[in-house]
């Protein structure tokens, strides 16, 4: 069995995103999840770069741009992202 790393959200905050291409989508503002369950949903986008934009992202009620968190692969230096799972 595979232990997960748990690590406080204040260290993900701020980390840049990026594909496992390399491709850059910013860093992360905040992370919105499910207060009853604890499941992560989206990591929202500060300063999206223009390569974000290609993608059809949803935006939430404020306009700021959001990932869902299925989508990450990784977390350590950068937040890694798998463009396959944002369509």
């Amino acid at each position: 069995m595979v232990k997960e790393e748990r690590f406080p959200s204040r260290k993900i905050i701020g980390k840049t995103i990026v594909s496992k291409t390399g491709k850059t989508f910013g860093k992360v503002d905040d992370i919105i999840f499910e207060t009853r369950t604890g499941e992560l949903i989206y990591i929202i986008l500060n300063n999206p770069t223009t390569y974000s934009s290609t993608f059809d992202l949803e935006k939430n009620r404020r306009g700021a741009v959001q990932i869902p968190f299925s989508a990450v692969v990784a977390v350590g230096d950068f937040v890694v992202i798998a463009e396959e799972d944002l369509a």
